[in-house]
């Protein structure tokens, strides 16, 4: 199936996903692709945002905001999705769970892939309406979502490593 089509499907079953996904082999440049893209979109996301903050307080131009958004996001945050997969693995494995590292990184890898077209319309509405209510109940929307995916495909790759042979 396509990467959109994936996506999509994710939204409906986040486990079947990822047991496709898993039973494709050990791919870690797959894994690292998506994460990358992922970070990418991710930062992308923050522009309207960034933006508008620019707009309303020019004492830190867009530029400055622009450079901090690209640290965090395609410097910092893959480090930091590396770190909290091996977490959720080690957390897994201490309630049970027999899935093997890379099924860990697949599973958060790919609900954050999964999760970027949520990011990206939560960026545009922080851009178009700035702070308030809407915004904050969107990005609720969007955590719980993305807790859908990751958890979803957590559980499915943490109880199909050992048939898969992963």
């Amino acid at each position: 199936m396509s990467l959109v089509g994936d996506i999509a499907e994710s939204y409906r079953a986040p486990g079947r996903v990822a047991l496709r996904k898993l039973g494709q082999g050990v791919r870690e440049d797959r894994a690292l692709a998506w994460l990358m893209l992922a970070c990418f979109l991710i930062f992308v996301s923050e522009w309207p945002g960034l933006s508008r903050a620019a707009h309303l307080a020019p004492s830190v131009t867009f530029d400055q905001r622009l450079g901090g958004a690209l640290m965090s996001t395609l410097f910092l945050l893959p480090v930091i999705a590396y770190a909290l997969a091996a977490l959720a693995h080690l957390v897994a494995r201490a309630l049970g769970g027999q899935g093997s590292w890379y099924g860990a990184r697949l599973a958060l890898f790919w609900a954050m892939l999964a999760i970027s077209p949520l990011m990206l319309l939560n960026g545009v509405v922080a851009g178009l309406v700035g702070d308030g209510s809407g915004p904050r109940v969107l990005g609720w929307i969007v955590a719980a979502a993305f807790l859908w995916l990751w958890l979803g495909g957590l559980r499915a790759t943490g109880r199909a490593s050992e048939r898969v042979g992963v």
